[in-house]
């Protein structure tokens, strides 16, 4: 295991390695983890289907036209929200009661959003989520030529359908995630490789948006998918593999990964677990400090 700093040994075992879990996909992402049916969700997006992995029952299938789907997350009640390239939607399912879904967002003041790409739920329910162009490209989704002429990032009530444009300032915004205590956002930026940090607002806007961290390197890969740990740390999926940081940006170590890291997500009995989307295969690994629970079951 390469690190940059030796702290990153607290965080993982330096002779931990990555374990194939199930390969032979096209280009998978947006893993969740179901914290008691102990199952990881995710898409295969060029594949155009979601899949479910767990132990007990291998690989499912749980959805074969997925609209090329990239991000996932659970709700508070434990529904699946999916962004969507091939549609430029958000769209929510309840996979414990049937395949049906329901769109939540697919326009921004009557013009198709861009390729929603990554999405979370805070405690309230409010769903943020990125809007990049990257699923009207060659390669990544179905092309075509936006409709808007910005990549936003956006706040969705799905009480109240109303969708909200919290900043326009990123070339393409991709992973995100909330700070412990959800008083912060974390965004990254695929183009410009770096992560941004924002306030919350009591009313869910962001503000005082500041640079947080760049990251380095010229190994395949670009700024994606992005979780925290229960000590704070955040780990972002970028050149070479997971980058580690700490709540003040200090960087404490890269985690190289066999493939392309695209996303991950803690999981296992005591979320002492990282499932990795990297390419064409599902990985797992062992760390010392747990992640988050998506939602409480």
């Amino acid at each position: 295991m390469e690190a940059l700093r030796t702290d990153l040994n607290q965080i993982v075992d330096p002779d931990a390695q990555f374990v194939s879990i199930v390969s032979g996909f096209e280009f998978i992402e947006g893993p969740i983890w179901h914290p008691t049916e102990h199952t990881v969700t995710f898409n295969d997006i060029l594949g155009n289907s979601i899949f479910r992995w767990s132990e007990k029952n291998g690989l499912e299938t749980l959805r074969r036209n997925s609209y090329m789907a990239n991000g996932n997350a659970y709700d508070r009640q434990g529904r699946v929200v999916t962004c969507e390239h091939a549609t430029s939607r958000v769209t929510r399912t309840d996979f414990a009661k049937s395949d049906k879904l329901e769109v939540l967002a697919k326009q921004y003041q009557d013009k198709q959003l861009n390729s929603p790409n990554d999405v979370v739920v805070k405690n309230d329910g409010t769903i943020y989520f990125t809007d990049p162009t990257s699923g009207r490209s060659e390669g990544y989704g179905l092309p075509r030529e936006p409709e808007l002429s910005f990549s936003g990032v956006y706040r969705l009530d799905p009480e109240t359908d109303s969708l909200t444009l919290l900043t326009d300032e990123f070339a393409k915004p991709n992973g995100l995630c909330f700070s412990e205590d959800e008083s912060r956002l974390y965004v990254n930026d695929s183009t410009r490789q770096h992560i941004r940090v924002f306030d919350i607002t009591d009313e869910g806007a962001l503000e005082n948006g500041r640079h947080f961290t760049d990251l380095p390197g010229d190994s395949p890969g670009v700024a994606d998918g992005m979780k925290i740990d229960q000590e704070g740390n955040i780990f972002c999926c970028g050149p070479g593999g997971i980058h580690v940081f700490t709540q003040e940006a200090r960087p404490l170590g890269l985690i190289p990964t066999p493939e392309t890291a695209a996303n991950f997500v803690f999981g296992g009995d005591d979320f002492r677990t990282i499932y990795l989307t990297a390419s064409t295969s599902l990985y797992q690994l062992a760390v010392r400090i747990p992640g988050h629970p998506t939602f409480i079951d």
